[in-house]
């Protein structure tokens, strides 16, 4: 019984139960991703880019959502060492829960380490490939690594998935991704 207590205090809720599976929310993303490509206005277009977070940011559970509001708080207060040290719980607690990949990928981008955002966004995109924040960080990512090719055909996925982004004004002329090649 005391090592219950114990446990309780060390893995507060999580560390009980197993995380469900997030919900398919395929179709209300691709209904979202029409919504948004046909948007006429700069402020539906970013009104339509909030409920696509909002979809994303609905976790699997009440155990999960916590963590992952802590998570959001802490990184938001530039906490990244507790922010890092919740989503790598809720990651532990939800691997197929893309979101947690998702802003794990966020705080190793804000820390610099390329490399594990990368790998973290991987991960997110291979369970939610319609994670549009996910496809424009992969695209910074990538861009930081100097692998410009890759960014640029990430980023057009994604502002394909979503015009709206603020992140497709590096495809402008002259921009970091943006057309290369063309003669005078």
């Amino acid at each position: 019984m005391r090592n219950l207590a114990l446990a309780l205090v060390l893995f507060p809720v999580i560390g009980l139960a197993d995380c469900p599976a997030p919900p398919d929310v395929r179709s209300e993303m691709l209904n979202l991703i029409a919504k948004s490509q046909a948007a006429e206005t700069y402020t539906d277009g970013r009104r339509i880019s909030g409920e696509m977070w909002q979809v994303w940011l609905r976790a699997p559970d009440e155990a999960a959502q916590e963590v992952l509001d802590t998570g959001l708080r802490r990184r938001d207060s530039y906490d990244f060492a507790g922010a890092l040290a919740e989503f790598d719980r809720l990651t532990d607690y939800c691997p197929d829960y893309a979101e947690g990949f998702n802003q794990r990928a966020y705080i190793h981008f804000l820390q610099e380490n390329y490399e594990a955002a990368l790998a973290d966004l991987d991960i997110a995109l291979g369970l939610q490939p319609l994670h549009i924040a996910a496809q424009s960080g992969r695209a910074l990512t990538l861009m930081n690594l100097g692998r410009i090719e890759a960014a640029r055909a990430q980023l057009l996925e994604a502002v394909g998935n979503n015009p709206w982004l603020s992140e497709a004004a590096l495809l402008a002329e002259g921009a970091p991704l943006g057309p290369r090649g063309r003669d005078i």
